[in-house]
């Protein structure tokens, strides 16, 4: 199976109760072979432009393992979805995220090594 992200733009109005068309949007992935192995809510937010007359919307992110077959159902399907305003599914590139992550590992050994030196100098400065 193959990774996607799937962005879904949901109707401001759901802010209270997203469960239901959360559950709607993890049902039609499951029916089209699919799983969602994770889940990144991230609340409402203004839109850059008015969506069906909306201007805010609720911004939840999937992360989606299924069959290349299945995408075009699912958004066939999420088309005609009442509760979702847009949609995007694309498929990350899994080398540059794991290169992202490495330098960031790089870069926060780097800070943490430099953070020790700076508090070994302190303590001498201090028993001076």
């Amino acid at each position: 199976m193959t990774q996607y992200e799937l962005a879904v733009l949901y109707h401001p109005d759901l802010e209270v109760d997203l469960s239901k068309a959360e559950d709607r949007v993890k049902k039609i992935v499951a029916d089209n072979g699919g799983s969602i192995t994770a889940t990144d809510n991230w609340g409402k937010r203004k839109l850059a432009y008015a969506i069906k007359g909306n201007e805010h919307a609720v911004y939840v992110i999937y992360t989606v393992e299924m069959p290349g077959a299945g995408v075009a159902k699912v958004e066939s399907t999420l088309n005609i979805t009442d509760e979702v305003i847009r949609f995007l599914i694309t498929k990350p590139d899994l080398v540059a995220i794991a290169k992202a992550e490495v330098l960031k590992a790089e870069k926060a050994a780097k800070a943490a090594e430099r953070g020790d030196r700076g508090g070994d100098d302190e303590k001498t400065d201090e028993e001076s």
